[in-house]
């Protein structure tokens, strides 16, 4: 059985950082697709940042040169870096993972960023 589940989500004040995790069982993240999401309230979910299988990495403009992907293949788990954070960034994030053809989902973790 798949599972995908983030964690490290919270409250944190303008300027601040976080680092979220997301942790897979039943799939290979190496040769996996990884991606992270986010959907704020009234929103659709968005596109924060994609790893691929071979490593590229990809960002939304938005949150260039302020977050980081990557993932530990060792532990099978791929993380977001989140630096410079800013009220805008308040959302929950979703970690996807691409896999043999199907996309698994985590159930979110939620950012928050305020003072």
């Amino acid at each position: 059985q798949v599972r995908v589940v983030e964690s490290g989500g919270g409250l944190v004040q303008p300027g601040g950082s976080l680092r979220l995790s997301c942790a897979a069982s039943g799939i290979i993240v190496s040769v996996s697709a990884m991606g992270w999401y986010r959907q704020a309230p009234g929103n659709g979910r968005e596109l924060v940042a994609t790893v691929s299988s071979a490593g590229s990495t990809n960002y939304a403009d938005s949150v260039k040169g302020r977050f980081t992907i990557s993932r530990d293949n060792a532990k099978n788990t791929m993380y977001l870096q989140m630096n410079s954070l800013k009220p805008e960034d308040t959302a929950v994030y979703y970690c996807k993972a691409h896999f043999r053809w199907q996309d698994y989902w985590g159930q979110g973790t939620q950012v928050t960023v305020s003072s």
